[in-house]
């Protein structure tokens, strides 16, 4: 099925507020978490690289399989590296856990913050993609008509001549 077959769902207004809010409820849990610990600035740099590799490589491997799904090539390479990567992230906070000389709490809210975190950022990544792909006027991208690619517009141009 390629695109143009694709029914896209435009997400409502009420799940791209829970999932901004879960985000956002998530990633300064997280960091507010890292920041108050009890944690050499080296163990801190750590966890924030590790925490910023992850959500990078987990939107990145969102619009990979999607891509794969839409019938847009993506190479074999790539793929797999976004998988490395974000296997790669889980693996690191749990060793990095496993290892750290914390109370077990601590490391359990480590892990939902980077649970909620994780599912946040590719729940919202999804959102903005499907209301990119939303083809009235009246959706909730980010992008206004003006805001077009010139590309974009020579294909709306062409569409609107046949």
């Amino acid at each position: 099925m390629n695109s143009a077959e694709q029914k896209i769902n435009q997400p409502t207004t009420a799940y791209i507020f829970a999932t901004w809010a879960a985000m956002a409820i998530g990633v300064l849990g997280y960091l507010i978490g890292l920041w108050n610990a009890a944690l050499e600035f080296n163990e801190k740099g750590y966890y924030l690289a590790v925490f910023l590799l992850s959500m990078f490589a987990a939107v990145t491997l969102q619009k990979t399989v999607r891509d794969k799904e839409e019938g847009i090539p993506v190479t074999g390479i790539f793929s797999s590296i976004c998988w490395v990567a974000f296997l790669a992230g889980i693996v690191l906070l749990i060793v990095g856990l496993f290892n750290a000389q914390m109370q077990l709490s601590e490391k359990g809210f480590y892990c939902m913050a980077f649970a909620l975190s994780l599912f946040a950022v590719i729940t919202t990544q999804k959102n903005i993609r499907d209301l990119a792909s939303v083809p009235n006027k009246e959706n909730m991208s980010f992008s206004t008509s003006s805001q077009k690619s010139e590309s974009a517009q020579k294909a709306d141009n062409s569409l609107s001549a046949e």
